[in-house]
């Protein structure tokens, strides 16, 4: 007598071993293996009864005497044709199952994002639709139509497109947007600091010939004659979310913050806060209006306004600097008008009392940028005077003065910027007794977050090229990538990981459904210590800074 039999191992596992009673002793023949969990079971089961049956196995150890083979009056095929089924295939000689490989999913990526979105609060908009949309532009950006095609390859079965279709319509009326702003803010209030953060602007071109109201051939920061649209995007101090909005594509860069910000503050009852921008959005009517509404701000500035602001300093200490040098002084709100006075060696030291009309500047010089500035400026003087030597022919290039027909080198210009390569300023209304000059400028450069996070937008989660048509298409279109974008950057400051690279980690890792005797199971991939670390690591929340 000959059966199969489960035991329980110490390790927890159920091993399946076929067993053969001989003169009343039991014997084990085979052990065909050990389950870790329902799939598996069922596979080893499935396998040890194939093993009993198998009628060409011939006299083995168990005691089953080998039948007579059974012979087809014709041959099967060697080569089945292309479309041939066989109503016996997956069977055994006696007509039992084998286990199938129904599909594979890549299940445990699909989880992973979903579980970022899920922390981050975003569950809470109780739209399954939307939730599928957004894991599926993290893990591959496609079309409406394609997201079907990414969720099955997750294992999931997408809504259909008009029940998408339905969802875009909800995130075009603002209230997603409102709600997701509110959730990333109280998720950075929790985990970070809320009280810097940065803005900037970005382009986003669009596949077609007109113009509308929105989308307006302007700027293009990819040097595009497309029309466009331009995106401000707020984000802390480590690139995390917290609002977007977007502007006509001809619309001026400086002219798109204070309504941002105002929305920010608006939207969560603000008092206090710094913001960083750089230079683009450096204008005197911008910084009276934050300072106006009580914003503390650092914004980058023009190199063309050092020759202004260090004249003390060079009357008194020269045009020589070393690497790391910090000039702590003032900037005339408007026009040129300095209250730096030439006669006093020491810079004077901010007050907005006592320099009324005067912001408060700080300079700093870096021999690496030097460099760089010195052989940009020789590269634009070479193209300057192939111009003037009849040698190009091109747009007028910076240091040619034109007087007539003749054009000749501004080599006053070109000696004022080259006395100011290396120096790098910046703008702000924080007197240094809030914020010493080192740290001004380290706020500066965290800016590079923000455009980070305009590289994923654009990249990762293919923002750009929009093929939407309407402003509420427009707009559904920046809140699915703006949540994205928030999924994103959380796993990106959890695991230490790209985005590209935890999709290369994850996908691979398969999820197989097998069909055993008219039951389905799902057995989970081998999982190596690097990405149980990652997955560790990912449920864990960092604190930002």
């Amino acid at each position: 007598m000959v059966w199969i039999r489960r035991v329980r191992t110490a390790s927890g596992a159920t091993a399946v071993q076929i067993v053969e009673s001989v003169a009343g002793r039991r014997r084990v023949v085979r052990h065909v293996g050990s389950a870790h969990n329902a799939g598996e079971l069922g596979v080893l089961l499935a396998q040890a009864q194939a093993f009993i049956d198998d009628d060409a196995q011939g006299v083995l150890d168990i005691g089953i005497t080998p039948r007579d083979g059974r012979f087809s009056l014709l041959p099967a095929p060697s080569v089945p044709a292309l479309f041939d089924h066989d109503p016996r295939a997956g069977r055994t000689a006696r007509g039992r199952a084998v286990p199938e490989v129904v599909k594979t999913s890549s299940r445990l990526l699909y989880d992973a994002v979903g579980g970022i979105y899920d922390a981050l609060g975003f569950d809470g908009l109780g739209d399954r639709a939307f939730r599928d949309l957004v894991i599926a532009r993290v893990v591959e950006p496609t079309s409406l139509r394609d997201v079907d095609r990414v969720l099955a390859d997750l294992g999931q079965k997408a809504v259909s497109l008009s029940t998408r279709k339905r969802c875009l319509t909800r995130c075009s009326q603002g209230q997603y947007r409102d709600a997701i702003a509110k959730l990333c803010f109280s998720y950075t209030r929790a985990h970070g600091d809320i009280s810097l953060v940065l803005y900037d602007v970005t382009t986003l071109y669009f596949e077609a010939e007109k113009e509308d109201e929105l989308r307006k051939v302007g700027f293009s920061k990819e040097r595009r004659v497309d029309p466009q649209i331009i995106v401000g995007l707020l984000v802390d101090r480590t690139g995390f979310p917290l609002e977007i909005a977007c502007f006509e594509g001809n619309k001026a860069e400086r002219l798109t913050i204070i309504p941002v910000i105002d929305a920010f503050k608006a939207r969560h009852g603000l008092e206090h806060m710094v913001v960083v921008a750089d230079a683009g959005m450096l204008s005197a009517a911008n910084l009276a209006a934050l300072d106006e509404a009580g914003y503390q701000f650092i914004v980058g500035s023009r190199a063309v306004k050092a020759p202004l602001d260090l004249a003390s300093h060079f009357r008194w200490h020269g045009d020589a600097f070393t690497d790391g040098d910090i000039i702590d002084t003032v900037t005339p709100k408007q026009g040129r008008t300095s209250e730096n006075d030439l006669n006093v060696k020491a810079e004077p030291s901010w007050d907005p009392g006592t320099h009324p009309t005067s912001w408060r500047a700080v300079w700093a010089y870096s021999t690496k940028r030097f460099v760089r500035d010195n052989a940009t400026l020789t590269l634009q003087e070479n193209r300057a005077q192939a111009v003037i030597n009849g040698e190009k022919s091109a747009r007028m290039p910076r240091f040619v003065t034109v007087k007539g027909s003749d054009r000749t080198l501004d080599t006053r210009a070109l000696e004022r910027a080259r006395r100011v390569a290396g120096l790098k300023g910046y703008v702000t209304n924080m007197p240094a007794s809030v914020m010493p000059a080192p740290e001004v400028i380290s706020s500066y450069h965290d800016l590079w977050h923000v455009e980070q996070s305009f590289r994923m937008s654009k990249t990762d989660l293919a923002a750009r090229p929009m093929f939407a048509h309407t402003r509420d298409a427009i707009e559904a279109h920046l809140t699915i990538v703006f949540t994205a974008l928030a999924v994103a950057r959380t796993i990106q400051q959890r695991t230490g990981l790209s985005l590209r690279a935890f999709n290369r980690l994850l996908r691979p890792l398969r999820s197989a459904t097998i069909a055993v005797n008219g039951m389905y199971h799902t057995i989970d991939p081998a999982i190596d210590e690097n990405v149980k670390e990652v997955l560790t690591l990912l449920k864990t929340p960092s604190v930002r800074h």
